[in-house]
């Protein structure tokens, strides 16, 4: 079995018309799909819990006479803490106080509420408040994925939220303890096992059983982010994630052998996911597809590697690492790793990117369980104008305004000029008779 990840060189004709047919995948998701889920949602929204028990029994092949079968006890959550392995027990209470600090690092800088009094008294400011109730949806179809429900819950914790709906599907009902003891350790309050477009309509419209949410965040397949895609609007959401992707800049001073699996790390995913290396240094690019070719064999998950590599993959020769940078902004990548002897002398050259991990021994992987900040990321070049899940996706701001009666004079002037010109003459009296005459 062969990885062949397609060697670009920018100073190449053809690059322009290469580099941009690698990059390209269609978020359109098939019409049959956007039909079905449109289905789905109606029907739940139609029939509640009856809606919701008939496709879990179709598509997830789990029986339950009722609801109650489908949620999870506080309980059960925490026996299932206390039974997995002393040292997963360990790692998840690690990583989850790592994610935790941070969030509470990020709530201090930028999601506390602030006023001020201008000079004639009148006080403005910002009043920032948690959402009541968010629904996260946990995969758990072809894997299970516990970091994701410390990355999901523990923000929405820490920013105060009142409630946490967790929605994880569990095919044939095998349920994993990894994830329940995640759910125990972020303090999950309600948790069911659900999944596909029915979770997520049942999480926006609400049943007889699962409470109506005002946001929902989480990876899932494609029916599930049509029917995110779909409902919101009704409900918030915090993004429609793509296949996932990293792009490695290096300078070729970081073992091949490293960067070649930092580049399997995302192409384990799935088929389609990203994984593109940029270099100035021809003969270190040509070491890292040996290191390829050497390390594939060993690797449990080798055929869809294969296929990530080779049919969504890049080997890109650059000029030198400043066109690097530029190219990497140009691609937005949802992961970005500097493995560089100087990262901090390229760090202020990259605009885009959903996290950027600096130096050779910052492999991304850490950041997907460990070290802190948020995984769930933007992807498909979406970095340019989006942000890492955060604190901040469970909060919102309410303006405050109280004007005093001399700001009222002022204000009261330029707000009924402003009304006049528009034609809104309600508008300007209202302020008028707040002014003395």
């Amino acid at each position: 079995m062969k990885a062949t990840p397609v060697r670009l060189r920018t100073d190449s004709a053809d690059f322009e018309a290469a580099f941009r047919d690698r990059l390209h995948w269609s978020a359109e998701t098939d019409v049959a799909i956007e039909q079905r889920v449109a289905d789905i949602l109606a029907d739940v929204q139609a029939r509640g819990d009856a809606a919701v028990l008939e496709y879990t029994r179709r598509f997830d092949g789990l029986q339950a006479d009722s609801m109650a079968g489908l949620e999870l006890s506080q309980d059960e959550l925490k026996a299932a803490f206390e039974t997995i392995p002393t040292a997963q027990r360990e790692a998840l209470e690690a990583a989850a106080a790592r994610v935790r600090r941070y969030h509470e690092a990020q709530r201090k800088a930028s999601g506390e509420s602030w006023s001020y009094r201008d000079e004639d008294g009148t006080l403005l400011g910002q009043k920032v408040t948690p959402l009541d109730r968010v629904g996260i949806y946990v995969p758990g179809g072809k894997a299970a994925y516990p970091s994701s429900v410390l990355m999901n819950a523990i923000p929405a914790r820490v920013a105060g939220v009142g409630e946490i709906i967790m929605v994880v599907p569990t095919p044939q009902g095998a349920r994993n303890p990894l994830v329940l003891a995640a759910a125990h350790v972020a303090g999950v309050t309600r948790a069911f096992t659900l999944g596909g477009a029915q979770a997520v309509a049942a999480l926006a419209y609400g049943t007889a059983t699962v409470p109506k949410v005002d946001k929902i965040t989480g990876p899932g397949n494609a029916y599930v982010a049509s029917a995110k895609k779909r409902v919101f609007g009704t409900v918030g959401i915090d993004m429609i994630a793509g296949p996932s992707e990293i792009l490695v800049l290096a300078d070729g001073s970081t073992p091949p052998d490293w960067v070649a699996m930092d580049l399997f790390s995302q192409a384990e995913h799935d088929e389609l996911a990203q994984s593109i290396l940029l270099s100035p240094d021809a003969a270190y690019i040509d070491a890292v597809q040996a290191a390829i070719d050497r390390l594939l064999p060993t690797m449990p998950r080798a055929e869809i590697i294969a296929k990530s590599l080779t049919g969504r993959g890049a080997l890109i020769l650059t000029r030198d690492m400043e066109e690097a940078c530029a190219i990497s902004n140009r691609i937005a990548p949802e992961h970005l790793e500097v493995s560089s002897r100087e990262p901090h002398r390229w760090e202020p050259l990259l605009r885009h990117a959903g996290a950027i991990f600096l130096g050779a021994y910052t492999s991304e992987s850490l950041g997907d369980y460990c070290a802190g900040p948020n995984h769930v990321l933007p992807t498909s070049g979406t970095a340019r104008f989006s942000s890492p899940l955060g604190v901040y996706d469970f909060q919102k701001r309410s303006s405050l305004i109280e004007v005093s009666e001399a700001g009222a004079q002022t204000l009261g002037k330029i707000a009924a000029e402003l009304a006049y010109g528009e034609g809104l003459q309600a508008h300007a009296r209202a302020a008028e008779m707040r002014i003395k005459p």
